[in-house]
């Protein structure tokens, strides 16, 4: 419907975050799921680079990668307050730190999920994975060092949009075990976001709690 966004992810996927945004918002949306099994080539259909999340906007726009989604969503929806406004001094940081995962953690998936697409010996790949595992951590660890101290999110008193990108991809591998080892007060403010009653249906649907999930 025209109405309506349209976001096509999976679950498990950097697609959680937009869809988490989009229920803090209280937005209408559905979510098209890409099967596994034709997932490149589905995902080519929305994304010239075959990856998720894209959104499709009620405007008729389709926007792909995760950080311009989630900042183009803040500003069609201020009122929602998931983001620091322009003149706020926390703008800066805000964009830093977005910029930041995106770059510097989400990128590494795409050889994460499949190191073949740069190895061509399949003994090298548990070596690559270890290797990204080891960059992923380093790199949880300066966002812990860079953000200011104070507040129980990562920008305040408020959860943004950053936290509930953090959230999402500090579940991917290497999980949550090690991000809280690297970035403790990081760990905290996601603790919160999990535990967030408004999201508490969409955890459930998308990337459900499980005994002992949080010790991986």
């Amino acid at each position: 419907m025209a109405d309506r966004y349209i976001l096509y992810g999976g679950e498990g996927t950097g697609a959680v975050a937009v869809e988490a945004a989009l229920a803090l918002i209280g937005a209408p949306y559905d979510v098209i799921d890409l099967p596994d099994a034709t997932a490149l080539e589905a995902a080519r259909t929305v994304n010239p680079a075959a990856q998720v999340p894209a959104l499709a906007l009620p405007d008729g726009q389709t926007l792909t990668e995760s950080a311009a989604i989630l900042l183009r969503l803040t500003e069609l929806h201020p009122q929602a307050g998931l983001a620091p406004g322009v003149d706020d001094p926390r703008r800066g940081a805000f964009l830093r730190w977005l910029s930041f995962v995106a770059t510097q953690v989400y990128a590494h998936y795409w050889v994460k999920d499949d190191p073949m697409r740069l190895v061509s010996d399949p003994a090298e790949a548990p070596v690559v994975e270890a290797r990204l595992n080891d960059r992923i951590a380093a790199c949880w660890a300066i966002m812990e060092a860079g953000l200011a101290p104070g507040g129980p999110y990562l920008l305040g008193e408020a959860p943004s949009v950053l936290d509930l990108y953090v959230t999402v991809i500090s579940r991917f591998r290497p999980r949550r075990q090690r991000f809280y080892e690297v970035a403790p007060r990081m760990g905290q403010a996601v603790r919160r976001v999990d535990a967030d009653p408004r999201l508490a249906d969409l955890w459930a649907r998308r990337y459900p709690f499980f005994d002992g999930w949080d010790r991986m």
